[in-house]
């Protein structure tokens, strides 16, 4: 297996994250949407100090995660939501605990106390990352949206900080 690591997203790796955000939605489990969004509305909606990619040894991108703010009001600045999305190709190689664990240091650093997702319960291998990185089931929302002509539930998963208090 070849060594994955962690590096801060930039600009230049637009089009990669852009193209594996597309994979993941073309799978069908990882999110309402069908179409990724263009770089400037991905830039726009992620906080950009928590943006951040995986790369193999050949520094060939094989996934990112990115976090959003999940509300405007002050009392919720320590809480975001997050996505992370592999190259389906790149899959089992460890790059989504790379990058969660990388999110996880840096969000805490920040003074960010709760990340939370939410996952579609097909997507079996993003329940087992979350769980394995910590995050707790918190809910499900039964049959919250369409999704290609069938209603889909949403399982909300949260990873509280035991570092901020």
């Amino acid at each position: 297996m070849a060594e994955v690591t962690v590096r801060p997203m930039t600009a230049a790796d637009a089009d990669r994250v852009i193209a594996i955000y597309q994979a993941g939605l073309d799978a069908g489990d990882a999110s309402f949407e069908t179409r990724a969004p263009t770089w400037a509305a991905f830039e726009a909606g992620k906080l950009p100090d928590h943006r951040f990619v995986a790369v193999d040894a050949d520094d060939h991108l094989i996934g990112w995660i990115a976090i959003s703010p999940t509300s405007t009001r002050a009392v919720y600045a320590g809480v975001v939501e997050h996505s992370v999305y592999i190259d389906p190709a790149a899959q089992g190689r460890g790059a989504g605990r790379l990058l969660l664990d990388t999110l996880i240091a840096s969000t805490e650093a920040a003074g960010i106390w709760t990340i939370q997702a939410g996952v579609f319960p097909e997507n079996t291998a993003s329940l087992a990352l979350h769980q394995r990185a910590g995050f707790r089931i918190i809910g499900i929302r039964e049959r919250i949206g369409r999704h290609h002509g069938r209603w889909r539930d949403v399982i909300l998963l949260e990873r509280r900080s035991p570092t901020i208090t």
